[in-house]
Formats: C-alpha cells, sequence, structure tokens
C-alpha cells in the first residue's frame, strides 16, 4: 500500500503559472510530457496525490484535446481552483505560441529561399513518417480485434474519398453503441452514477463558455476573417478525441480541403514546425491563424484551439464517475476512438500522396519512421531530418 503524503497548501496563481511556463520551455515530445507534469504536481510540489493525478489523465484522454495541455490544466484546477486551471494551461502552452509564431513569421519571409526550399522538403517527408507512426500507435492501442476494424477501415476510406471528418466522428459514436455491446461498466463504478451533483462546479465551464460564445460574436460583427478562423478551430478542437493527433484529420480538412487557404505541403510545414516547438502538434493552428491574419489571427486561432477542450475538461470533472460508467457513452467513445484510427489512416494517405517520391526521399522517411519506432526523441528525428535534407534535397 501506498503512503500518503502530506499535499501543500494551495499555491497562488503567479507560482502556478512560472512553474509551468517553465516545464513549457521544454515540453517536446507531446504525451511524454504527462510524466514531467506527474514529477512537478505530485513529487516535487505536492498539489495533489498520486491517485488523484491518475484519475486526471484518464478524465484527459477520455475528453478532446491535447492530452498533456489537458493534464496540465487538470492539475492546475486541483491545486488552485477554476483560475489554477487558466494559470496551468497558459503558462505550459504560451512558450509554444511564442516560438510558433517567430517561427511562422520567418516562413512567410523565407521560404522562397533554396536553403528553406530543401529543408521544407525533408521536413514534409519526415512529417509523413510522423502520421504513419501516430497511426500505427494509435492503431495498435485501439483497433484491436474485427469490430474496431471494420469500423475503422470504413472510416478511412470514407475521409479518403472527401467525407467529413465530424460526420464520420459522429457515425463512428453512433454505431459504436450497437456495434461494441460487449463493453459493459465495471461493477465498482455502478453506484457511483447515482451521486448527486453540485451545480455550482459547473459554473467555471458555463462562465468560460460564455466568454467563448460572446468572442465569436464580436468577430462575427468586427472582423469576419477572423471570426471564420477561430469557428473552424473552435470546431476542430470540440471534435479532436485521442489526443494533439486527432487534431490534425480536422484540422487539414478544413484548412486545406474545404477553405482552401492553403496546399497541403505548407500545412505539412505547418505541422513541422509544430514539431521542433515545444507543446502539442495543435501548436500547429498557430501557425494557420498567422498566415492567415498575422499575429491577431495566430492569437485568435490558438486561443480558439484550446479553450472548448478546457471548457469540457471544467464540465467534465465534476460528472466523470457518471458519464465513465454509463455503458452507451463507454461504446460511443469507444466507437469515436476507433474511427481516429482511421481518420489517422486517411491523413497518413493524403500526405503520402502529396510528396513528390523519389529514392532519397524514401529513404528519409523510412529512417525517420525507424527511428521513431526506436522512440528517438522527436525533436532529435526533425532536426536530423532537416540537415539530411539540406545536404541531400
Amino acid at each position: 500500500m501506498t503512503a500518503s503524503i502530506e499535499l501543500d497548501p494551495s499555491p497562488s496563481l503567479p507560482v502556478l503559472f512560472l512553474r509551468f511556463l517553465r516545464l513549457g520551455l521544454t515540453a517536446f515530445g507531446g504525451p511524454a510530457m504527462v510524466a514531467y507534469i506527474r514529477t512537478m504536481a505530485v513529487e516535487k510540489e505536492r498539489w495533489l496525490d498520486s491517485e488523484g493525478f491518475k484519475q486526471g489523465v484518464a478524465i484527459c484522454q477520455t475528453i478532446p484535446g491535447a492530452t498533456a495541455m489537458q493534464v496540465a490544466a487538470y492539475a492546475g484546477l486541483r491545486a488552485a481552483g477554476a483560475w489554477g486551471a487558466v494559470a496551468a494551461y497558459a503558462g505550459f502552452g504560451l512558450p509554444a505560441f511564442v516560438l510558433m509564431v517567430v517561427l511562422a513569421a520567418l516562413y512567410q519571409e523565407s521560404r522562397e529561399l533554396a536553403v528553406v526550399v530543401s529543408a521544407f522538403n525533408g521536413l514534409q517527408v519526415v512529417v509523413v513518417a510522423l502520421v504513419v507512426h501516430a497511426t500505427v500507435q494509435f492503431g495498435r492501442t485501439m483497433v484491436r480485434n474485427g469490430r474496431d476494424a471494420a469500423l475503422a477501415l470504413p472510416v478511412a476510406g470514407f475521409l479518403f474519398l472527401g467525407g467529413h471528418p465530424i460526420v464520420a466522428i459522429g457515425l463512428a459514436a453512433l454505431i459504436g453503441i450497437p456495434l461494441f455491446s460487449i463493453i459493459q461498466p465495471p461493477l465498482s463504478t455502478i453506484a457511483r452514477q447515482n451521486r448527486p451533483l453540485a451545480w455550482h462546479q459547473l459554473m467555471p465551464a458555463l462562465f468560460l463558455c460564455l466568454a467563448l460564445v460572446a468572442g465569436l460574436a464580436l468577430l462575427a460583427v468586427f472582423d469576419h476573417r477572423l471570426f471564420e478562423l477561430a469557428l473552424l478551430m473552435t470546431r476542430v478542437d470540440l471534435f479532436a478525441f485521442g489526443g494533439g493527433y486527432g487534431s490534425v484529420p480536422l484540422m487539414f480538412n478544413e484548412v486545406v480541403t474545404v477553405k482552401g487557404w492553403m496546399t497541403s505541403q505548407t500545412f505539412m510545414d505547418g505541422i513541422a514546425l509544430g514539431q521542433v516547438t515545444p507543446g502539442p502538434i495543435v501548436i500547429t493552428a498557430t501557425f494557420v491563424g498567422f498566415l492567415q491574419a498575422g499575429l491577431t489571427g495566430a492569437v485568435a486561432a490558438t486561443i480558439a484551439i484550446f479553450a472548448p477542450s478546457l471548457i469540457i475538461l471544467y464540465a467534465v470533472v465534476p460528472v466523470f464517475d457518471r458519464m465513465r460508467s454509463n455503458v452507451f457513452f463507454q461504446r460511443a467513445m469507444h466507437g469515436i476512438l476507433v474511427s481516429f484510427a482511421g481518420l489517422l489512416l486517411s491523413v497518413s494517405l493524403r500526405f503520402g500522396l502529396a510528396i513528390p517520391w523519389d529514392m532519397l526521399r524514401v529513404g528519409l522517411a523510412v529512417l525517420a519512421f525507424a527511428a521513431l519506432w526506436r522512440k528517438v526523441d522527436i525533436l532529435w528525428v526533425v532536426l536530423a531530418g532537416t540537415l539530411l535534407a539540406v545536404l541531400f534535397l
């Protein structure tokens, strides 16, 4: 039995912000950062205990949004309430936002230079390897039997032929309820369904939701281009189940296929830049926003890609036991998560078809995938791929 630890009093908001800002400066590796958040929040600062942290990770894996960002917000929420979640969220994500804005500005000015073209030709190949690796890893986790494959593969085909991802997600949730009838709630959780809910716990979610709606309404009145951008990113985040990579097929479809704001190659460049910045891959939204509307576009897109999942976290924490123990919710969620294997597969195919393949590019893609498979840090894979591209492509 693990010995209990004495938790520290609630930290101040500046302390929370600065602790997560420092962690965010080195937040490479996406979900891998969860372990570092645990070390800081549980072992060093003692803001919450080990069991509470485990429950938070379970919540954050169930709901939309980048897992590491959500876990940071959860730790802040448990440590200092609703504003603590905002402080942790902002501190953890700020370094990635600032660096992405700088890189997007440099990209906009210098992408025609020969050395930059070579670098991004290589980075696009590395991005294909990254997405294929994510597809394989996610598929191994979620597609475990014939029923899972029977849902994931049609989703991939539907999207590859131009279907809308949100339609695919909604259908997967509905199909999952009868398809995954073998899923039953654990007996230990059934009794929790009837626990009373303290509605005041939902007030932060309601307040932030109203603030987001008000912000979108103001943009609709004063700047329709920013409104379109923010609404698009809000929609992406609301359906980005499965962690940060869950946002990639949704954002790609909206930005490239539906809106035509940029080519698939430019979008892949944005993903590559997202991999050399600390923070989650959804920071690609900052890149898209900057290229569309400068700094204000970057700010609007970034707030919109993170706010909905934070609202959901606020709303879900008080009712998580009820949701987790509901058999229909579990089956629908399994359907959604399985569908994301199909979503990632379709994006892998689309990204792969956008590359003018030759022997050098094939070799670089194989090396990048092999390095990722051997668990080499993503940052080193991206940097090495850039160097090889500059030298040989």
